[in-house]
């Protein structure tokens, strides 16, 4: 049993195989629990259908992965763009500004243009930050954000993701055994064998 409250900058630790990324799969509503359920917000979603569960996963959660999922044949602009793209409520100016609003918070406006290949690992992390961020999520999950990243990168891209969750109020979860996450967030939820540890 875990609540996660509103802003939160919260910890998931354990070692592989404890059910960290199952947990963060059932919150970003990929997976639905087999018992048991799953309020986000007020609503449970725990047995939603896949067309509810899409909607909510393209409106109010932002994904993070360590392997970064950029679309490599678009540039860095257009990776952010992408899931607005999705939203017809968005008109072409609003997406635009939201771009670049978010290009501009995670220090890129100079690279839009970029495809992925042409960019450092911590920068394509930082492109995944702001395609994460556009939508404006409630919820952003990222899992083991910073595996494939130096640790001088990894602490820049942790701290900018604190600063985000400050500013923005957006509710960050973390999978991780990353000492450096885990001196970051403000609480830390330890799992082994998919439940958590006291």
């Amino acid at each position: 049993s875990l609540t996660v409250e509103k802003g939160e900058f919260l910890a998931i630790a354990g070692a592989s195989g404890s059910g960290k990324t199952t947990l963060l799969n059932i919150i970003g509503c990929i997976d639905s629990p087999t018992a048991g359920s799953y309020f986000l917000g007020d609503r449970d979603v725990s047995q939603l259908p896949e067309t509810e569960l899409t909607s909510i996963r393209r409106r109010e959660i932002g994904f993070i992965f360590q392997s970064f999922n950029l679309i490599p044949v678009l540039s860095a602009y257009e990776n952010i763009e992408y899931p607005l793209l999705l939203d017809t409520s968005i008109s072409p100016e609003e997406r635009r500004n939201r771009v670049l609003t978010c290009l501009a918070s995670v220090g890129l406006s100079d690279q839009q243009s970029q495809r992925p290949q042409q960019l450092s690992g911590g920068q394509r992390q930082r492109v995944a930050i702001a395609r994460a961020l556009v939508k404006k999520p409630e919820v952003v999950l990222a899992d083991e954000p910073t595996a494939n990243l130096d640790s001088e990168t990894g602490g820049i891209i942790l701290d900018l993701m604190k600063d985000l969750n400050e500013k923005q109020g957006a509710t960050f979860i973390f999978s991780t055994h990353d000492p450096m996450v885990l001196e970051r967030a403000k609480r830390i939820v330890r799992m082994k064998d998919g439940l958590e540890v006291k």
